[in-house]
Protein backbone atom coordinates (compact mmCIF):
# COMPACT_ATOMS: atom_id res chain seq x y z
CA UNK A 1 0.00 0.00 0.00
CA UNK A 2 2.78 2.26 1.00
CA UNK A 3 4.26 2.00 -2.27
CA UNK A 4 1.02 2.78 -4.56
CA UNK A 5 0.66 5.87 -2.30
CA UNK A 6 4.38 7.08 -3.40
CA UNK A 7 3.96 6.11 -7.27
CA UNK A 8 0.27 8.58 -6.61
CA UNK A 9 2.03 11.30 -5.20
CA UNK A 10 4.91 11.30 -7.75
CA UNK A 11 2.31 11.38 -10.07
CA UNK A 12 0.21 14.21 -8.49
CA UNK A 13 3.63 16.48 -7.81
CA UNK A 14 4.94 18.83 -10.20
CA UNK A 15 7.28 18.37 -12.98
CA UNK A 16 10.88 19.12 -12.53
CA UNK A 17 12.89 22.36 -14.35
CA UNK A 18 14.38 19.67 -16.96
CA UNK A 19 11.11 18.00 -18.09
CA UNK A 20 10.01 21.64 -18.46
CA UNK A 21 12.89 22.53 -20.27
CA UNK A 22 12.57 19.32 -22.36
CA UNK A 23 8.54 20.34 -23.08
CA UNK A 24 9.32 23.66 -24.46
CA UNK A 25 11.91 22.49 -26.64
CA UNK A 26 9.53 20.05 -27.78
CA UNK A 27 7.27 22.22 -28.71
CA UNK A 28 9.72 25.12 -30.37
CA UNK A 29 10.64 22.43 -32.61
CA UNK A 30 7.19 21.95 -33.84
CA UNK A 31 6.35 25.66 -34.11
CA UNK A 32 3.76 26.05 -31.26
CA UNK A 33 4.01 27.15 -27.93
CA UNK A 34 4.73 25.57 -24.25
CA UNK A 35 3.22 26.22 -21.61
CA UNK A 36 5.53 27.14 -18.22
CA UNK A 37 4.61 26.24 -14.54
CA UNK A 38 2.95 29.10 -14.07
CA UNK A 39 1.08 29.27 -16.87
CA UNK A 40 2.84 31.54 -19.20
CA UNK A 41 3.31 30.47 -22.76
CA UNK A 42 6.61 30.73 -24.39
CA UNK A 43 6.61 32.19 -27.94
CA UNK A 44 7.68 30.44 -31.12
CA UNK A 45 11.71 30.96 -31.58
CA UNK A 46 11.82 30.44 -35.11
CA UNK A 47 14.16 32.64 -36.62
CA UNK A 48 12.12 34.95 -39.41
CA UNK A 49 11.77 34.73 -42.97
CA UNK A 50 13.57 36.25 -45.61
CA UNK A 51 10.28 37.89 -46.59
CA UNK A 52 9.72 38.99 -42.95
CA UNK A 53 13.12 40.53 -42.86
CA UNK A 54 12.65 41.97 -45.86
CA UNK A 55 9.34 43.67 -44.48
CA UNK A 56 11.52 44.93 -41.10
CA UNK A 57 13.76 46.40 -43.36
CA UNK A 58 11.91 48.28 -45.52
CA UNK A 59 9.26 49.74 -42.74
CA UNK A 60 13.06 50.76 -41.33
CA UNK A 61 14.64 52.33 -44.37
CA UNK A 62 11.62 52.57 -46.92
CA UNK A 63 11.75 55.95 -46.83
CA UNK A 64 15.78 55.88 -48.37
CA UNK A 65 13.76 54.83 -51.30
CA UNK A 66 12.58 58.30 -51.99
CA UNK A 67 16.07 59.75 -53.07
CA UNK A 68 16.56 56.61 -55.84
CA UNK A 69 13.19 57.63 -56.96
CA UNK A 70 14.42 60.54 -59.17
CA UNK A 71 17.04 58.43 -61.40
CA UNK A 72 14.85 55.43 -61.90
CA UNK A 73 12.22 57.62 -63.43
CA UNK A 74 14.57 59.24 -65.24
CA UNK A 75 16.26 55.31 -66.59
CA UNK A 76 12.74 54.48 -67.04
CA UNK A 77 12.27 57.21 -69.50
CA UNK A 78 15.15 57.77 -71.70
CA UNK A 79 16.69 54.37 -71.73
CA UNK A 80 14.25 51.95 -70.70
CA UNK A 81 11.45 53.63 -73.04
CA UNK A 82 13.03 53.92 -76.26
CA UNK A 83 14.07 51.00 -76.68
CA UNK A 84 11.14 49.78 -78.33
CA UNK A 85 12.25 51.86 -80.98
CA UNK A 86 14.92 48.32 -82.18
CA UNK A 87 11.94 46.92 -83.90
CA UNK A 88 12.69 49.29 -86.67
CA UNK A 89 15.71 47.23 -87.39
CA UNK A 90 13.18 44.44 -88.76
CA UNK A 91 11.11 46.94 -91.25
CA UNK A 92 11.73 49.21 -94.10
CA UNK A 93 10.73 52.23 -91.48
CA UNK A 94 10.55 55.86 -93.19
CA UNK A 95 10.00 58.91 -91.17
CA UNK A 96 5.97 59.85 -90.10
CA UNK A 97 5.25 55.93 -90.24
CA UNK A 98 4.08 54.02 -87.53
CA UNK A 99 6.50 51.58 -85.58
CA UNK A 100 4.01 49.03 -84.63
CA UNK A 101 0.88 49.46 -86.78
CA UNK A 102 -1.34 47.78 -90.02
CA UNK A 103 0.77 49.72 -92.10
CA UNK A 104 4.46 48.98 -90.82
CA UNK A 105 6.34 46.89 -93.39
CA UNK A 106 8.63 43.83 -92.10
CA UNK A 107 11.41 43.21 -93.84
CA UNK A 108 12.90 40.58 -90.98
CA UNK A 109 16.62 40.33 -91.16
CA UNK A 110 17.15 41.93 -94.38
CA UNK A 111 18.70 44.59 -92.75
CA UNK A 112 21.23 42.59 -90.89
CA UNK A 113 21.49 40.65 -94.26
CA UNK A 114 22.40 44.18 -95.92
CA UNK A 115 24.86 45.08 -93.40
CA UNK A 116 27.16 41.71 -93.45
CA UNK A 117 27.26 42.00 -96.67
CA UNK A 118 28.78 45.55 -97.81
CA UNK A 119 32.04 44.83 -98.88
CA UNK A 120 32.74 47.52 -96.07
CA UNK A 121 31.71 45.93 -93.18
CA UNK A 122 34.86 44.49 -92.31
CA UNK A 123 37.06 47.83 -92.45
CA UNK A 124 34.46 49.08 -90.23
CA UNK A 125 34.33 46.38 -87.68
CA UNK A 126 38.21 46.31 -87.56
CA UNK A 127 38.45 49.94 -87.28
CA UNK A 128 36.22 50.12 -84.42
CA UNK A 129 37.69 47.28 -82.51
CA UNK A 130 41.34 48.44 -83.15
CA UNK A 131 40.38 52.01 -81.81
CA UNK A 132 38.80 50.67 -78.81
CA UNK A 133 40.72 48.25 -77.81
CA UNK A 134 44.18 50.55 -78.54
CA UNK A 135 42.08 53.01 -76.84
CA UNK A 136 41.41 50.78 -73.39
CA UNK A 137 45.08 49.12 -73.21
CA UNK A 138 46.08 52.67 -72.79
CA UNK A 139 43.67 54.72 -71.13
CA UNK A 140 42.63 51.86 -68.01
CA UNK A 141 45.36 52.08 -66.52
CA UNK A 142 46.79 55.18 -66.79
CA UNK A 143 44.61 56.76 -64.28
CA UNK A 144 45.52 54.18 -61.98
CA UNK A 145 49.00 55.19 -62.29
CA UNK A 146 47.91 58.59 -61.96
CA UNK A 147 45.88 58.11 -58.72
CA UNK A 148 48.64 56.05 -57.08
CA UNK A 149 51.70 58.85 -58.43
CA UNK A 150 49.58 61.51 -56.57
CA UNK A 151 48.50 60.02 -53.46
CA UNK A 152 52.16 59.79 -53.25
CA UNK A 153 52.93 63.19 -52.67
CA UNK A 154 53.02 64.82 -49.19
CA UNK A 155 52.95 68.12 -49.94
CA UNK A 156 48.94 69.01 -49.88
CA UNK A 157 49.82 72.23 -51.34
CA UNK A 158 51.59 70.93 -54.81
CA UNK A 159 48.54 67.57 -54.68
CA UNK A 160 45.72 70.35 -55.06
CA UNK A 161 47.78 71.96 -58.15
CA UNK A 162 48.76 68.88 -59.49
CA UNK A 163 44.75 67.44 -59.35
CA UNK A 164 43.11 70.68 -60.95
CA UNK A 165 46.05 70.67 -63.59
CA UNK A 166 44.92 67.26 -64.58
CA UNK A 167 41.19 67.75 -64.68
CA UNK A 168 40.92 71.02 -66.31
CA UNK A 169 41.54 69.64 -69.83
CA UNK A 170 37.63 67.12 -68.71
CA UNK A 171 35.69 70.30 -69.17
CA UNK A 172 37.30 71.18 -73.17
CA UNK A 173 34.07 70.06 -74.98
CA UNK A 174 35.22 67.97 -78.09
CA UNK A 175 34.86 70.75 -80.93
CA UNK A 176 37.57 72.97 -79.43
CA UNK A 177 39.89 70.18 -78.37
CA UNK A 178 39.88 69.03 -81.89
CA UNK A 179 39.99 72.69 -83.09
CA UNK A 180 43.39 72.63 -81.12
CA UNK A 181 44.68 69.63 -82.38
CA UNK A 182 43.79 71.05 -86.01
CA UNK A 183 45.72 74.53 -84.74
CA UNK A 184 48.81 72.15 -83.55
CA UNK A 185 48.93 68.74 -86.22
CA UNK A 186 46.61 70.16 -88.81
CA UNK A 187 47.75 71.75 -92.30
CA UNK A 188 49.60 75.13 -91.76
CA UNK A 189 50.10 74.35 -87.88
CA UNK A 190 52.47 74.37 -85.82
CA UNK A 191 53.75 71.08 -86.22
CA UNK A 192 53.73 71.95 -89.87
CA UNK A 193 55.05 75.48 -89.97
CA UNK A 194 58.10 74.00 -87.03
CA UNK A 195 59.18 71.07 -89.52
CA UNK A 196 59.48 73.25 -92.55
CA UNK A 197 61.22 75.60 -90.67
CA UNK A 198 63.91 73.20 -89.91
CA UNK A 199 63.97 71.69 -93.58
CA UNK A 200 61.49 69.43 -94.05
CA UNK A 201 58.96 68.81 -96.66
CA UNK A 202 57.78 72.18 -97.84
CA UNK A 203 54.04 71.00 -97.65
CA UNK A 204 54.81 69.84 -93.76
CA UNK A 205 53.62 66.75 -92.03
CA UNK A 206 50.32 67.31 -92.63
CA UNK A 207 48.93 64.55 -90.37
CA UNK A 208 45.04 64.78 -90.32
CA UNK A 209 45.59 63.46 -94.52
CA UNK A 210 47.56 60.45 -93.18
CA UNK A 211 45.30 57.71 -91.83
CA UNK A 212 48.05 55.79 -89.92
CA UNK A 213 48.00 59.27 -87.36
CA UNK A 214 44.67 59.06 -86.98
CA UNK A 215 44.44 56.30 -84.03
CA UNK A 216 47.28 57.47 -82.15
CA UNK A 217 46.15 61.09 -81.91
CA UNK A 218 42.06 59.75 -81.15
CA UNK A 219 43.80 57.91 -78.71
CA UNK A 220 46.06 59.93 -76.98
CA UNK A 221 43.87 63.45 -77.19
CA UNK A 222 41.38 61.55 -75.69
CA UNK A 223 43.19 60.03 -72.62
CA UNK A 224 44.87 63.68 -71.95
CA UNK A 225 41.62 65.02 -72.02
CA UNK A 226 39.66 62.32 -69.46
CA UNK A 227 42.97 60.55 -67.13
CA UNK A 228 42.63 63.06 -64.61
CA UNK A 229 38.97 63.06 -64.45
CA UNK A 230 38.80 58.82 -64.16
CA UNK A 231 41.69 59.35 -61.49
CA UNK A 232 39.12 61.06 -59.16
CA UNK A 233 37.48 57.92 -58.39
CA UNK A 234 40.43 55.97 -57.73
CA UNK A 235 42.01 58.84 -55.68
CA UNK A 236 38.78 58.71 -53.43
CA UNK A 237 39.31 54.40 -52.59
CA UNK A 238 42.66 55.54 -51.94
CA UNK A 239 41.47 57.52 -49.56
CA UNK A 240 40.16 55.14 -47.44
CA UNK A 241 42.99 53.42 -47.29
CA UNK A 242 43.87 52.69 -43.14
CA UNK A 243 47.34 54.91 -42.61
CA UNK A 244 48.17 51.71 -39.93
CA UNK A 245 48.88 49.65 -42.58
CA UNK A 246 51.49 52.07 -44.28
CA UNK A 247 53.23 52.24 -40.85
CA UNK A 248 53.53 48.56 -40.08
CA UNK A 249 54.60 48.25 -43.57
CA UNK A 250 57.40 50.61 -42.81
CA UNK A 251 58.10 49.17 -39.65
CA UNK A 252 58.79 45.54 -41.73
CA UNK A 253 61.45 47.97 -44.07
CA UNK A 254 59.12 48.32 -47.06
CA UNK A 255 59.86 51.38 -49.30
CA UNK A 256 57.12 53.90 -50.86
CA UNK A 257 57.41 51.52 -54.08
CA UNK A 258 56.40 48.43 -52.53
CA UNK A 259 53.80 49.83 -49.96
CA UNK A 260 51.78 50.92 -53.65
CA UNK A 261 51.98 46.83 -54.71
CA UNK A 262 51.62 45.50 -51.18
CA UNK A 263 49.01 48.05 -49.59
CA UNK A 264 47.12 50.41 -51.84
CA UNK A 265 46.65 47.92 -54.95
CA UNK A 266 45.30 45.54 -52.98
CA UNK A 267 42.67 48.16 -51.19
CA UNK A 268 41.61 49.43 -54.67
CA UNK A 269 41.64 46.19 -56.43
CA UNK A 270 37.60 45.71 -55.79
CA UNK A 271 37.36 49.44 -57.85
CA UNK A 272 39.51 48.55 -60.08
CA UNK A 273 37.43 44.97 -61.23
CA UNK A 274 34.33 47.21 -61.19
CA UNK A 275 35.18 49.89 -63.93
CA UNK A 276 37.27 47.18 -65.80
CA UNK A 277 33.67 45.34 -66.28
CA UNK A 278 32.27 48.79 -67.06
CA UNK A 279 34.96 49.15 -69.56
CA UNK A 280 34.63 46.32 -71.00
CA UNK A 281 30.91 46.46 -71.50
CA UNK A 282 31.59 50.11 -73.81
CA UNK A 283 34.70 48.62 -75.22
CA UNK A 284 32.99 48.66 -78.84
CA UNK A 285 31.63 52.39 -78.22
CA UNK A 286 33.65 55.20 -79.54
CA UNK A 287 30.91 57.76 -80.11
CA UNK A 288 30.61 59.50 -83.55
CA UNK A 289 31.60 62.77 -82.41
CA UNK A 290 34.95 63.25 -82.28
CA UNK A 291 35.76 60.86 -84.75
CA UNK A 292 33.64 62.97 -87.45
CA UNK A 293 35.70 66.16 -86.31
CA UNK A 294 38.88 64.20 -86.98
CA UNK A 295 37.64 62.84 -90.02
CA UNK A 296 39.16 63.78 -93.54
CA UNK A 297 39.49 62.70 -97.03
CA UNK A 298 42.84 61.47 -96.66
CA UNK A 299 42.18 59.22 -93.28
CA UNK A 300 38.96 57.52 -94.24
CA UNK A 301 40.46 54.15 -94.84
CA UNK A 302 40.70 54.26 -91.10
CA UNK A 303 38.24 56.39 -89.23
CA UNK A 304 35.17 55.25 -90.69
CA UNK A 305 34.23 53.20 -87.79
CA UNK A 306 30.44 51.41 -87.09
CA UNK A 307 28.83 54.84 -85.37
CA UNK A 308 29.87 56.93 -88.25
CA UNK A 309 28.61 54.25 -90.61
CA UNK A 310 25.20 54.50 -88.28
CA UNK A 311 25.71 58.16 -88.45
CA UNK A 312 25.25 58.30 -92.08
CA UNK A 313 23.07 55.58 -92.63
CA UNK A 314 20.69 58.23 -90.53
CA UNK A 315 21.54 61.17 -92.79
CA UNK A 316 20.87 59.04 -95.74
CA UNK A 317 17.42 58.19 -94.62
CA UNK A 318 18.51 54.25 -94.29
CA UNK A 319 16.79 54.41 -90.93
CA UNK A 320 15.98 50.29 -90.97
CA UNK A 321 19.80 49.42 -91.59
CA UNK A 322 21.15 52.13 -89.07
CA UNK A 323 19.34 50.73 -86.54
CA UNK A 324 20.19 47.03 -87.46
CA UNK A 325 24.08 48.12 -87.10
CA UNK A 326 23.51 49.98 -84.29
CA UNK A 327 21.90 46.77 -82.72
CA UNK A 328 24.69 44.56 -83.44
CA UNK A 329 27.26 46.80 -81.66
CA UNK A 330 25.05 46.99 -78.36
CA UNK A 331 24.92 43.10 -78.69
CA UNK A 332 28.60 42.44 -78.79
CA UNK A 333 28.74 45.38 -75.64
CA UNK A 334 26.33 43.33 -74.12
CA UNK A 335 28.06 39.82 -74.53
CA UNK A 336 31.46 41.34 -73.40
CA UNK A 337 29.98 42.71 -70.63
CA UNK A 338 28.23 39.12 -69.47
CA UNK A 339 32.15 37.68 -70.88
CA UNK A 340 33.82 40.36 -68.07
CA UNK A 341 31.89 39.84 -65.02
CA UNK A 342 31.88 35.86 -66.16
CA UNK A 343 35.89 36.34 -66.00
CA UNK A 344 35.95 38.55 -63.30
CA UNK A 345 33.72 36.33 -60.57
CA UNK A 346 36.05 33.40 -61.49
CA UNK A 347 39.32 34.80 -61.18
CA UNK A 348 38.99 37.37 -58.63
CA UNK A 349 35.69 36.97 -57.34
CA UNK A 350 34.73 40.40 -58.27
CA UNK A 351 31.37 41.11 -60.21
CA UNK A 352 28.32 43.04 -60.40
CA UNK A 353 26.24 40.35 -60.09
Amino acid sequence: MRKIAVEKAQSIAPPSENDLLIEQAYEAMSGGTADTADGAEVKNTQSPTKWQKWKENFKKRGWILVFILPALIYVLIFCYGPMYGIVVAFQEYQPGNDIIGPDTVWVGFKNFEDFFSDPNFGNYFLNTFLLCILGFIVGFPLPIIVALLLNSVRPKKIKKGLQILYYAPHFISLVVLVGMLKLIFGSDGLLDQLSVKFGGDANGLQLFLKPEAFRPLFIFSGNWQDFGWSAIIYLAALSGVDPALHEAAKVDGASRFRRIFSVDLPAILPTIVMLMILSVGNLMSCGYEKVLLMQTGGNLSTSEILSTYVYGGLMSGQYGLSTASGLFNSVINVALLVIANFTSKKLANQSMW
